[in-house]
């Protein structure tokens, strides 16, 4: 009685063959937004280079004095008092006595330097400069024949280097200098210091630098290695090699000066190139066509490299993860609320992207009850859903679920019922959760491989992703899309001989 009234009750909840319209396959391609990235092109020189250049470029003697001086020791006076009061202040008669004349002399020196010696930290270029004087003054009043004073200053330099717009560098000093011990002679009983002699003679070697530094900047050739490395950075690099293919193309659009830095014995110019990146997936794009190395630009905003991967799991590598999750389940075996325990054979399994950014999947089935009230039910179950995901989350969730069925049953549509089942829609949700997890790795993986490090010639090119975001998964005619955006640093840098 029990089982003739199960029988009734599925005839009576029975439905067609049918139901519902298959999916109609569509092909969107991924969207791919254009970023703009800064990369750093760095131009080094090492300090102790430069600083042999300038040494070469500085005569040892700096300057030397050979000239008469007729006051070399100014004449004595004292003052003399006529008439004085009983206080002792004088009343009458205020006078100022010569006691001895001007004694002239000849003052004959010169100054040498030590090595000029670059230092710096950070954003300060430091330039020192040990000068040595000995001056003598000869013939003093024709009554000594020479006297001779040795002194010694330190000349430091601060230096703010900068790019003119034709890229020529440019060098902004600022000297100051103390003497450690200014040269002076002591000449009956008075002390006669030379140093505004000196210091008339040092100011000339302190332009003769602010001029000189500049030429010595410009033998770092800075012009010839950013024309070189601006050639070199429009190029493609592959971020995938396959399942699917990624390119990234990237196209130089100016450039500017970002300041330089003092790291260790190095001098390093600091010059950001504003580049164009875009990524392709499939077939390789055309290199970019080079131009020529731009003015300098004033400024070019945001630093850092940016760029777009797209994260694909194509419908042909998923159908088979999902066949198997399905044939996992069926093993463990399927019991279904009210209609008891089901054989399930699942077959062949077709994905593709449906209208309004829907998922599709086809399932052929094999079922059978295990009660046998009905013989066995095939046919095809198709699932449409809308894939979603939480913002930088690889788990995949289907909304707005809806089936379609074509099947040989007229009593009931056992297929419908199987993949009703929270459990069998669960092994497929998470068959593509896990198989896009790996295809996230293993394109991240690939991708910081592919721009570690490349040597075009002279050129270095290398890069480093530090951060990595992604948005919402979206359904295309290739496969399911996740854009991902990579951030980090990037530099192209003339390397010869290595």
């Amino acid at each position: 009685m029990t089982r003739w009234m199960l029988g009734l009750a599925l005839l009576l909840a029975a439905c067609s063959r049918d139901t519902g319209d298959i999916p109609r396959r569509v092909d969107t391609a991924p969207d791919m937004p254009r970023q703009s990235s800064t990369i750093v092109v760095p131009v080094s020189a090492k300090l102790a280079d430069l600083a042999a250049e300038i040494n070469r470029a500085t005569p040892q003697t700096l300057w030397a004095i050979d000239k008469r001086e007729e006051a070399c020791v100014p004449a004595q006076r004292i003052t003399a008092c006529a008439i004085k009061r009983e206080d002792g202040s004088c009343r009458i008669g205020i006078k100022k006595l010569k006691v001895t004349p001007n004694l002239s002399c000849r003052i004959v020196g010169q100054a040498v330097r030590g090595p000029i010696a670059l230092s710096g930290n950070g954003s300060v270029l430091t330039l020192t400069l040990p000068v040595r004087a000995t001056v003598s003054a000869q013939d003093i009043g024709h009554l000594i024949k020479r006297e001779t004073a040795t002194g010694a200053a330190n000349v430091r330099a601060t230096v703010k280097l900068s790019l003119t717009r034709d890229w020529t560098p440019t060098a902004t000093v600022r000297i100051a200098y103390d003497w450690t011990n200014p040269p002076g002679i002591d000449i009956l009983g008075k002390r006669v210091v030379f140093v505004d002699k000196a210091d008339a003679k040092l100011k000339g070697v302190i332009a003769g630098l602010e001029r000189s530094l500049p030429a010595q900047l410009a033998k770092l050739h800075v012009r010839d290695k950013l024309a070189m490395a601006w050639r070199q950075g429009f190029t493609v690099l592959q971020l995938n090699r396959e399942k699917p293919p990624v390119w990234m193309r990237t196209t130089p659009q100016a450039l500017g000066f970002g300041g330089y830095r003092v790291r260790g014995g190095d001098l390093l110019l600091d010059v950001q190139a504003k580049t164009l990146t875009e990524t392709f997936v499939g077939d390789r794009p055309n290199d970019p066509k080079p131009t020529a190395l731009p003015p300098l630009a004033s400024s070019l905003g945001q630093q850092g490299l940016a760029f777009n991967i797209p994260v694909l799991a194509q419908f042909d590598q998923l159908e088979p993860v999902v066949l198997r999750a399905l044939e996992k389940r069926a093993a463990k075996g399927i019991t279904l609320p009210k209609l008891g325990a089901v054989d399930a054979q699942f077959g062949k399994v077709t994905i593709y992207a449906t209208e309004g950014g829907r998922l599709a999947v086809g399932i052929r089935v094999k079922a059978t009850l295990h009660s046998g009230l009905i013989g066995e039910t095939h046919g095809e179950v198709w699932l449409s859903g809308l894939p979603v995901n939480a913002p930088n989350s690889e788990r995949i969730g289907i909304e707005d679920l809806k089936i379609a069925t074509r099947t040989n049953s007229k009593a009931i549509n056992l297929l419908i019922a199987l993949f009703n089942d929270p459990v069998t829609l669960e092994a497929i949700r998470t068959a593509l959760t896990e198989d896009f997890a790996k295809d996230y790795a293993k394109v991240l993986t690939a991708a910081r491989t592919a721009i570690a490090s490349r040597r075009e010639g002279d050129i270095l090119m290398s890069a480093a992703i530090t951060k990595v975001t992604h948005g919402k998964i979206t359904v295309t005619g290739q496969g399911l899309f996740l854009p991902v955006q990579a951030y980090g640093t990037a530099s192209i840098a003339y390397r010869p001989g290595r």
